[in-house]
């Protein structure tokens, strides 16, 4: 019954470092971590912006555990979100977000695929 879950620490989590901020990723089919989900958190510095980008394999739902951004989507424009608000991003739209406050934006994100694609600018 041991080997039924997965337990891992934010110290065990894999972090990716971009000129925009952070990516934690703490379920992923690659960490072996998971295999139905991909689950992370996006931390956002101050007045950047991750790149538009779309997920062809999986959708995506984004929530916002503090601060607040304008997440794109195309087709539909900028939508201010703050502490509390989530939005749920189908497969193959491109999207993006950026941070409009003074602070870190914390967002959790995750995705209905173990093995997420990204396609887009510079992930």
């Amino acid at each position: 019954m041991a080997d039924d879950f997965t337990l891992v620490t934010h110290e065990q989590a894999s972090m990716e470092s971009f000129e925009w901020g952070e990516l934690h990723w703490y379920a992923a089919g690659e960490l072996s971590h998971s295999t139905g989900l991909t689950v992370g958190r996006c931390i956002l510095k101050s007045k950047c912006s991750n790149p538009i980008h779309y997920h062809p394999n999986c959708e995506e739902v984004l929530h916002v555990l503090g601060g607040s951004i304008e997440h794109y989507i195309d087709g539909k424009g900028w939508f201010v979100m703050n502490t509390g608000d989530s939005i749920t991003i189908p497969k193959d739209i491109k999207h993006g977000a950026r941070n409009i406050g003074d602070g870190e934006a914390h967002l959790l994100i995750a995705f209905s695929s173990a093995h997420r694609q990204t396609i887009g600018e510079s992930q």
